[in-house]
């Protein structure tokens, strides 16, 4: 459970534009503020199990974004690149090391 929670918060940092003003709110407040759905349908005026069926929805339009985008898959696969670099920069010495660390750092907080 603890994964597809890591999971859904990550997709959602990168496709939230791409929601529906509704599904960012439920998923909000189920995922980052840890809301109920039964808190949740009692804040929005909805049933319970239409929070549900809108968190279910969201969950798949994040999933389907992913998939054709693959936003996060790539930005995984340049820190364990970066990560990688970093080892290999340990090596290195003096200023070269320092220059090499420096456009690593600007590449690894790139947004």
């Amino acid at each position: 459970m603890l994964e597809k929670i890591i999971r859904v918060n990550a997709l959602y940092d990168f496709y939230q534009p791409l929601l529906t003003p509704r599904q960012q709110e439920y998923l909000d407040l189920y995922y980052l503020n840890d809301f109920s759905l039964g808190e949740i349908a009692e804040r929005c005026h909805v049933s319970r199990q239409a929070v549900y069926d809108n968190l279910k929805r969201a969950e798949s339009a994040l999933e389907a974004f992913e998939e054709k985008l693959g936003l996060f898959r790539k930005y995984q696969a340049r820190l364990e690149l970066i990560s990688e670099l970093r080892l290999q920069a340990g090596k290195l010495s003096g200023e070269t090391r320092l220059e090499f660390d420096s456009v690593l750092d600007k590449l690894e907080n790139l947004d």
